[in-house]
């Protein structure tokens, strides 16, 4: 049976990995627009609006990966073994 603390780290990483994309997908969608006039306004400058998605996504994306750190620990997930292909094996008792 799924804890909540381990359900609300599930939740908390998809939506984490949602903001990335979306930060990416807007980023990119900025670059390749040949009528930049919807995201910059007269001067060039670009738009509050296009400030707040261009800084809001990625500071969302932060913000929910610490509290993903935080829902980890107190799901009781195991850290990842960094720099490690294969997990460690368990200790054998002889």
């Amino acid at each position: 049976m799924i804890n909540a603390a381990f359900a609300v780290w599930v939740a908390l990483r998809i939506t984490r990995w949602i903001s990335w994309v979306s930060f990416l997908a807007y980023s990119f969608a900025i670059t390749i627009t040949a009528d930049r006039s919807s995201y910059l306004d007269h001067f060039g400058r670009p738009l509050y609006a296009t400030e707040a998605w261009l800084f809001g996504l990625p500071m969302l994306a932060v913000a929910l990966g610490l509290f993903e750190l935080m829902m980890r620990e107190q799901a009781g997930i195991a850290r990842p073994d960094y720099f490690h292909l294969m997990p460690p094996s368990p200790p054998r008792s002889s």
